[in-house]
């Protein structure tokens, strides 16, 4: 990088971070800048990357050798990799200064100052080979509900209220950032805002979006956005969520909470839940989905590949399709086995499903315990399995995630409990 060169920093989010050989060490998740006492420009001191097991570090700038749309390379392949703490003379670009409110100074007196949103900040190199902050990126305020300003740019020392009080401070364009994002990504990166700007963040996303997100948050951060909502708000988000993980977070909540809860949401979306909540935690019935994939056996394979293509099937429910008699919903009628996707890939698409089991696996019973239940996955090694009741009704399947969520750590999303001083 040489000295003129303008990085714009917001767009620096989610770009993986290389090594000098060329492999992937991480993803960038913010930039830090760092305040001075003088009226000179804020300074930029490094970037804060996500390594290995959610692990937040710092990346001095003076480290890095290119910032492009590709990726962000380091010049050397050492690094300290304590968890990154931000100093009180610290500012982030993404969890403290995008979405602020500023007012924008006139180029020439008597002109009018204008009021707007700061949307991205550029810096640049100076001749003290510092990276300072030298433009900002503004949305100007139009005023009008349906209509957005346009993006423009103007010099850092026209720009006031870029620093102080974070209740000028609005959401749409991190919210932009965090889109592009995974769940599992974005629920990380709301876990480091502060407690208030994360609710808020939380409170703007769609339903969808919150519930994909809530799914991947440690269960204390789930029950604080969860109540921070208004209750109507809170049942439409659980009704989102896959029933088993609906069921985890109403656990978390006081039992009037979880009545009210359950009695505002769909009855059609209740009552899976309310059944999941029935069984004894860390059992079969307490883990499963009550949603897998479900064909009658006179269903042919085009069917069932049909029903696995849907995009919102999570790879492992999509893994097999099970077979039973009507009713094909949970509880079904008898089941009489899986059919695994590598099979109905070999099979004619006119084949009939109920040809194609495999009933050779037993089902679990719904109060078989983790432990045995991972036995089973192991030694046949299935990512998913069926759930019956006395009558050989299915009524739903354990999964490798499900059993992996409740065999972990309960804080294993938390990325504030593991040891700074563990190496990686």
């Amino acid at each position: 990088m040489t000295m003129g060169t303008r990085v714009y920093l917001a767009r620096l989010a989610a770009l993986p971070v290389f090594d000098p050989n060329g492999d992937r060490v991480g993803r960038v998740r913010d930039a830090v800048i760092r305040l001075r006492t003088t009226n000179r420009p804020p300074q930029i001191v490094g970037l804060v990357a996500e390594m290995a097991l959610r692990r937040r570090i710092f990346l001095p700038i003076g480290r890095i050798t290119s910032m492009d749309a590709e990726g962000v390379v380091l010049g050397t392949g050492t690094l300290n990799l304590r968890r990154f703490e931000k100093r009180p003379n610290e500012l982030l670009i993404l969890a403290d200064v995008l979405d602020r409110r500023v007012t924008v100074a006139p180029e020439q007196e008597g002109s009018d100052e204008h009021l707007g949103t700061v949307v991205d900040i550029g810096m640049e190199l100076n001749r003290n080979t510092e990276w300072v902050v030298t433009r900002v990126a503004v949305r100007e305020h139009t005023g009008r509900l349906a209509r957005r300003g346009h993006v423009y740019q103007v010099e850092y020392d026209r720009v006031r209220g870029l620093v102080g009080p974070t209740d000028t401070q609005g959401t749409s364009n991190l919210i932009a950032l965090l889109d592009q994002m995974r769940p599992a990504d974005m629920a990380n990166a709301l876990q480091d805002l502060p407690d208030a700007r994360r609710n808020e963040v939380a409170a703007a996303l769609s339903d969808r979006r919150l519930a994909d997100v809530l799914e991947e948050l440690p269960e204390h951060d789930q029950v604080e956005i969860l109540v921070q909502l208004d209750r109507e708000r809170a049942a439409d988000v659980l009704e989102r969520m896959d029933p088993d993980d609906a069921a985890d977070l109403l656990a978390e909540l006081p039992k009037s909470e979880q009545v009210v809860l359950l009695d505002l949401m769909e009855p059609d979306e209740a009552a899976p839940v309310r059944q999941l909540m029935i069984y004894r935690p860390g059992t079969a019935g307490s883990v499963m989905t009550s949603e897998p994939v479900i064909l009658t056996p006179d269903a042919t394979v085009a069917e069932a590949l049909a029903r696995i293509r849907e995009p919102e099937l999570s790879p492992v429910v999509a893994a097999q399709v099970f077979v039973a008699r009507a009713p094909s919903a949970t509880p079904t009628g008898k089941y009489l086995g899986m059919v695994h996707f590598q099979r109905l890939l070999r099979e004619s698409p006119s084949s009939i499903v109920g040809g194609l089991v495999d009933s050779g696996i037993e089902p679990l019973r719904p109060d078989i315990k983790l432990a045995e239940i991972t036995r089973r996955m192991a030694t046949y090694d299935l990512v998913a399995m069926p759930v019956v009741d006395g009558t050989h009704r299915l009524l739903g399947a354990v999964t490798v995630d499900d059993v992996l969520d409740h065999s972990l750590p309960r804080d294993w999303r938390d990325r504030d409990a593991h040891d700074d001083g563990e190496p990686l």
